[in-house]
């Protein structure tokens, strides 16, 4: 009988049940077999462990496999039972008399556990399939597990408790709404120092038009901030992500009406964006293109042309070289101008040589409040001094000098154009009319109005720190947004696949 059926015991114990009719028909079985019951068999190692009763065999299944099926399918059929009680059924084998007075139990050392199979359970039915579900989700314990853990513990059987989920992969997101795109990223992190992207957004908003003349953000330029940020919320909706940082910048900063938009954007998307001041916009900046400084460089200017602002960092590296290369920032400021901000008020579309030397000098003028040391000159050659650019502007100018058929970030990011490439590229764009920037494939008629407001805020900044190259960072803010998440959240520290407690006190019982 299975010691799990609830059922009640026969009459004299368990070993009772059945033994005159099994007797009886093991009998008839073997005269017609030709066997002789009431001789001992033959085990290999000796007779002395087959001592027992006159005339019945040591172990009744040993001889017959038929009735040992038997025991299983009942065994089986109990199980299910309890199953659709609600209470998940306990595998506890059946205890088999290996001699007399003999029994094989829990506490016996011989006993020996069958191996599981083809995903077949002892009992002989197929072991239930882990369901599919988001590898973030944690799992709550079931009324059927709970109720498991009282048989354990009254001494039933032994199961696996139920364990929480963790994440499998960890994905980390990082939105920016400038003042001309908004932009997400959604990257899993890899070697230390890297990650890898999953999915990427970028779309052209102005959320900064207009904002120059009334600071205030117009109702066509929030509503297509807003709809570019539906699109944000449904790529972020569809993975679990572990975490996120969602931005906002210079437009948002400077608005009158910038808390209100944001409002909004929170009602309808369920975004929620924080509007972060200048140092912490050049900080990231510099988070994100750490990896283009080499080693050998001593000195870098850094800069991020946006729409609205433009941030400069100084950044000085000694010989103890931290991870973070924002540590190494001596000085920085933010310019309260950009390709936006500066095409509006000096005209975008037909740019004179005047009027970008209009353009240039205006910018010139904010820069020359800023008060930082100059950089010193280069002892050791050209390596120890450059400069990062990381906008489109940059990028813009590297596309239109490697002459691509249409943009590839991959040719772009982590570029070098010398000093004299840089000022042939401009001199290209200033010579070419709206049009002619249009139809360029880098360029395009979204920021062919802008690319040469661009251009004027860089020739600043090469006047101000001359160098004789410049390295092009197709990167900005949303990876230093995903570099500090990632190292500040130890995910390069986690060599091997995060487990639960569970799962790892099982794979030192299987060892």
């Amino acid at each position: 009988m299975d010691p799990d059926s609830g059922g009640k015991p026969p009459e004299g114990g368990a070993s009772v049940a059945g033994r005159g009719e099994g007797r009886s028909s093991r009998r008839r079985k073997a005269k017609r077999r030709c066997k002789n019951l009431n001789a001992a068999p033959s085990v290999h190692g000796g007779a002395a462990q087959d001592a027992g009763p006159a005339g019945r065999p040591a172990t009744d299944d040993a001889l017959n496999p038929t009735r040992k099926r038997k025991r299983r399918r009942a065994r089986s059929a109990s199980a299910a039972k309890t199953e659709a009680d609600g209470v998940t059924a306990v595998a506890v084998p059946a205890r088999v008399p290996t001699a007399a007075g003999d029994t094989a139990g829990p506490g016996n050392p011989k006993k020996r556990r069958k191996k599981n199979r083809g995903g077949r359970g002892l009992q002989g039915r197929p072991l239930a399939q882990a369901r599919a579900e988001p590898a973030y989700a944690p799992r709550a314990a079931s009324p059927a597990g709970q109720a498991a853990s009282v048989a354990m513990a009254n001494g039933a059987g032994r199961i696996a408790p139920e364990a929480p989920r963790v994440y499998r992969d960890d994905f980390y997101a990082a939105l920016d709404l400038g003042t001309n795109n908004c932009r997400l990223l959604i990257a899993q992190p890899t070697r230390p120092g890297q990650f890898r992207v999953v999915d990427a957004f970028s779309r052209i908003v102005r959320l900064g038009e207009g904002l120059a003349a009334n600071r205030r953000l117009s109702n066509d330029a929030m509503d297509r901030a807003v709809d570019a940020l539906k699109v944000c919320a449904a790529k972020l909706s569809t993975r679990p992500i572990r975490k996120m940082r969602l931005i906002a910048t210079e437009a948002c900063r400077a608005a009158d009406n910038g808390e209100e938009f944001l409002s909004r954007v929170v009602r309808e998307t369920g975004l929620d964006l924080e509007i972060i001041d200048r140092e912490t916009e050049a900080r990231l900046a510099v988070s994100g293109c750490s990896s283009l400084v080499g080693r050998e460089a001593r000195s870098v200017v850094l800069f991020d042309i946006g729409g609205g602002s433009s941030e400069i960092a100084v950044i000085r590296i000694d010989n103890n070289r931290s991870s973070r290369l924002a540590n190494h920032i001596t000085h920085w400021t933010s310019l309260p101008v950009g390709v936006v901000t500066l095409s509006e008020r000096h005209g975008g579309r037909d740019v004179t040589p005047e009027v970008f030397e209009a353009m240039v000098t205006e910018v010139e003028g904010m820069l020359s409040s800023f008060h930082c040391p100059p950089v010193l000159a280069p002892q050791g050659g050209l390596d120890d001094f450059h400069l990062i650019g990381t906008s489109g502007t940059v990028t813009t100018l590297a596309g239109v000098h490697l002459d691509l058929p249409r943009y590839d970030r991959r040719k772009v990011d982590g570029l070098w154009l010398s000093d004299t490439e840089v000022t042939a590229m401009q001199a290209k764009l200033l010579s070419w009319g709206f049009a002619d920037r249009a139809a360029n494939p880098c360029i395009g008629p979204d920021r062919a109005d802008l690319v040469l407001a661009g251009c004027a805020i860089l020739e600043a900044i090469r006047r101000r720190w001359p160098s004789q190259r410049m390295r092009v960072a197709d990167r900005g803010l949303r990876e230093g947004i995903l570099t500090d998440m990632m190292a500040d959240d130890g995910a390069w520290r986690r060599i091997r696949p995060r487990r639960t407690e569970h799962e790892r006190d099982e794979q030192g019982a299987s060892r």
